[in-house]
């Protein structure tokens, strides 16, 4: 056979870095740069979204809430109570022709300090956690931690708390039962070993100088903490503090050709799509990022997908380019299009028996397309129509952007979802697309950096099509 028919024929993906000159290579390397450096001061939602809104002010975004009339090029955002922000570029179409949209979420997978954490035990301090999100609890024991979060006092004072990712600073740990007496633990199934109440932080272990005190570490740690942030114990009712790993956004590899850091999932697309929004000018339909939070949980809450915040967005938006009479946001919705820029799960050949070879996202091949998510029977999916995804696939290839297309795993291995279907829901056309990921939801991630490279030209390229 022909060889150039047979390479037409074939739907075969190579690895991007076999197809591109010195020049890419350079620009990938020094976008990924930026991106490690980010995730570095950002492993929090709070934190994502306080640099997201830096980051947008320093490029011309203001508050839509200080805006009174908005025109073609006007960029605005929102924030919703500092854990997510929405943010948009007034394209010159009216916004009941459809919006452009790219959705990511900036929460990961966490440990939580319980209402009242601090307790003494065996003459040792602890903080009691409750995990946030799937993850493998083992994953989590005899690795550093640091502490970031807010303290709010009942004086309505709030306190930023970040200890540990300071050199200087000390870190946390959990620890683990050594091997010599772990026979029972490791009879146990490997998900059973670690048991989430005793996912606790060891925190302190010098006693305060009192014959009289029964918990003199416990009260030792408390007289710090009033030392340093003023609080007492009943403070931490009104707190919101994150265990994250201590570990820094390093290059992996001896050529240094993907990323490993914490927190991947989602934050590789959202720093991709915020990256993006800030180079787009006057787009034909009003550009929109979401960067939302609780998608770990269920997007559930008011700063989750699930409430309507994000419709209160859109409809301040509609009301100040004076578009708004009734039920235009429902209108507005349904010609609207979406790349929900959630990862994936990244072939691992290590595990290879859990994954579909031919349906699955593999590192360097570009970006991956998932058409539809959910479980089993395609449960809880948001199923993209053909025709959308013919769409998205012109959009791609006319830009020469790699993609792929795959599945999260074998049918009836597992399964999962994104906040693709919420916007569905709505009538908006979606289609999930963003960065293979290994170690998906492990306090380590990999991604390859020319996949996130690609996701950053896929949501500019995506933004600037009519």
């Amino acid at each position: 056979m022909d060889e150039n028919l047979k390479k037409k024929l074939i739907n075969e993906k190579k690895s991007g870095w076999l197809e591109i000159n010195e020049e890419k290579f350079n620009q990938i390397f020094h976008f990924c740069d930026g991106y490690m450096e980010f995730l570095n001061h950002s492993k929090t939602e709070r934190e994502f979204a306080a640099n997201a809104r830096n980051l947008a002010e320093k490029n011309g975004f203001q508050d839509v809430n200080q805006m009174q009339n908005l025109k073609p090029g006007d960029k605005v955002y929102f924030v919703n109570r500092e854990k997510s922000i929405y943010l948009a570029v007034i394209g010159e179409q009216k916004l009941e022709n459809g919006l452009h949209i790219v959705g990511a979420h900036i929460d990961s997978p966490r440990l939580d300090l319980k209402p009242n954490p601090l307790y003494e035990e065996g003459e040792l301090a602890y903080f009691n956690t409750h995990y946030y999100g799937g993850i493998k609890k083992y994953q989590w024991t005899t690795i550093p931690l640091s502490i970031h979060g807010v303290i709010i006092k009942a004086n309505g004072e709030k306190i930023t708390v970040n200890i540990g990712e300071d050199e200087q600073d000390p870190i946390f740990t959990i620890t683990d039962l050594l091997p010599h007496l772990a026979k029972e633990q490791e009879a146990k199934k490997l998900r059973d070993a670690i048991e989430g109440e005793n996912l606790d932080l060891l925190v302190g272990s010098i006693p305060i100088i009192d014959e009289k005190e029964k918990n003199k570490v416990k009260l030792n740690i408390l007289k710090i903490l009033n030392e340093k942030y003023g609080i007492t114990e009943e403070d931490f009712v009104s707190s919101e503090l994150e265990l994250v790993p201590a570990f820094k956004a390093r290059s992996l590899g001896f050529d240094y050709g993907m990323v490993a850091a914490y927190g991947q999932d989602d934050k590789v697309c959202s720093y991709t799509a915020l990256k993006a929004l800030m180079e787009i000018e006057k787009p034909q339909k009003t550009a929109i990022c979401i960067l939302s939070d609780k998608e770990e949980i269920g997007s559930m809450g008011n700063t989750g997908m699930e409430s309507h915040v994000f419709d209160y967005f859109i409809s301040e938006l509609l009301n100040k380019t004076g578009e708004n009479r009734p039920n235009l946001l429902e209108k507005v919705f349904c010609y609207s299009k979406m790349l929900s820029s959630d990862v994936d799960a990244g072939f691992d050949p290590l595990y290879s028996s859990v994954s579909d070879r031919q349906n699955s996202g593999y590192l360097s091949k570009g970006i991956t397309l998932n058409k539809y998510t959910g479980a089993r029977g395609k449960s809880g999916a948001s199923d993209a129509n053909a025709e959308f995804v013919a769409w998205v696939r012109n959009l791609l290839e006319t830009n020469q952007i790699k993609y792929q297309v795959s599945e999260l795993g074998k049918v009836d291995v597992g399964g999962g979802g994104t906040i693709a279907y919420i916007l569905a829901n709505k009538g908006v056309d979606v289609i999930d697309c963003g960065v293979p990921v290994l170690s998906m939801h492990a306090p380590y991630e990999v991604t390859s950096k020319f996949d996130i490279y690609e996701a950053y030209r896929a949501y500019k390229a995506f933004w600037v099509k009519d």
